[in-house]
């Protein structure tokens, strides 16, 4: 990827005096940039909500708006770009720390030496340009993993259709190796199409492109339906799986995305479930005193180490238990209860199981 030339660098000179726009602006076009100016911080706010340039130039001293609170609007806007700025100041060293403070990047004081100038312009068009190729590249990475997971789903779901039909018997009898190779095959395809669904449900998050239905959830009628899901698995395993209420609570909801919300607790208590061999996983709600709905899963598997807690809920974290998966499903997790204004924390001790907390709050 290439850097833009100067030539195609459009500069924003933010003054009230004509006479310093007027000098900056001939420095600066004898260098090839495009100039656009604006004498007061209310007009360079609309330009640059208008068409961004890639370095503001502004003064600290003007009236109404100062260049203290234009660089601090810039920066509290999320929708625009970064834009490097450079304040021009005649005043003393802490007016300069104020500035940095609110978000500008660089400083040149009055009256204005013509190379530091056009060094201090260079030095911050090569970090605006820096930080635009950085982003470029996230967003590309971004779009290959989405596009790369739906493609994937589409191969993976044939493949899980077809090996059903094949245990099914829909091509004939099957020997006993044969059958049992085939329920492997589609053990392995459906932990692969897992962890692309989960991926893609990663990317969609991280992206902003995650649009979650807010409605009424009934909460224990939720987990009661997973915990029923999930009876079998325990079953299989000799462990024993329970919902229980901490104290009696009133029919009570929260506002969520009920589909989100299930894929949350399923993965909560299906890793609990996992990494469990005996004993039991215990689904618990009940109320705390900042009136938020509280579910904790409880189980008394291997636990978790204090090294692999600092960074369980990161994206691509895998733990150290040898049965540790992708180390998305509780990156994701945490991201569902953040884009439901609640919280998740975890407690463990190794050898004595562990105990995931899910706060979310109630409806009023």
């Amino acid at each position: 990827m290439t850097i833009p030339s100067s030539k195609a660098d459009r500069i924003l000179v933010v003054d009230d005096s004509p006479d310093n726009v007027f000098l900056i602006q001939t420095i600066l076009e004898e260098e090839g940039y495009t100039i656009t100016t604006a004498e007061d911080g209310p007009t360079a706010l609309a330009e640059v909500e208008k068409s961004p340039p890639h370095l503001v130039l502004l003064d600290v001293m003007m009236p109404g708006m100062d260049g203290f609170e234009v660089t601090q609007r810039l920066r509290q806007n999320a929708k625009l770009p970064f834009i490097p700025i450079l304040l021009i100041t005649a005043y003393d060293q802490p007016s300069v720390a104020k500035g940095l403070d609110t978000g500008a990047d660089d400083f040149i004081r009055k009256p204005v030496e013509v190379e530091e100038l056009l060094a201090r312009v260079r030095s911050l068009l090569r970090l605006k340009h820096s930080v635009d190729e950085r982003d470029e590249i996230a967003r590309q990475r971004e779009d290959f993993v989405s596009r790369l997971t739906h493609d994937l789903r589409t191969p993976l779901v044939a493949a899980d259709r077809m090996l059903v039909l094949l245990a099914q018997g829909a091509l004939g009898e099957l020997s006993p190796p044969i059958h049992e190779a085939i329920a492997t095959m589609i053990r392995s395809n459906q932990n692969l199409l897992q962890m692309v669904n989960t991926l893609l449900e990663v990317y969609r998050f991280e992206a902003g492109r995650k649009t979650l239905a807010f409605f009424p959830v009934d909460l224990q009628n939720l987990l009661e339906d997973i915990v029923k899901e999930l009876s079998p698995l325990a079953q299989d395993k000799g462990v024993s799986l329970q919902l229980q209420q901490q104290q009696p609570i009133p029919s009570v909801k929260v506002s969520g995305d009920r589909l989100e919300l299930h894929r949350l607790f399923t993965n909560l208590v299906g890793n609990a479930l996992k990494f469990t061999d005996k004993g039991s996983v215990t689904v618990r709600m009940s109320t705390n005193p900042d009136s938020d709905l509280q579910v904790d899963v409880i189980d008394t598997g291997s636990g978790i180490s204090f090294e692999d807690r600092q960074t369980l809920f990161q994206r691509f974290r895998q733990g150290s238990h040898r049965r540790s998966g992708s180390g998305l499903g509780l990156y994701l997790s945490r991201r569902i209860v953040e884009a439901h204004q609640g919280t998740l924390q975890v407690d463990s001790e190794l050898g004595k199981g562990s105990t995931f907390s899910v706060c979310l709050p109630m409806m009023k």
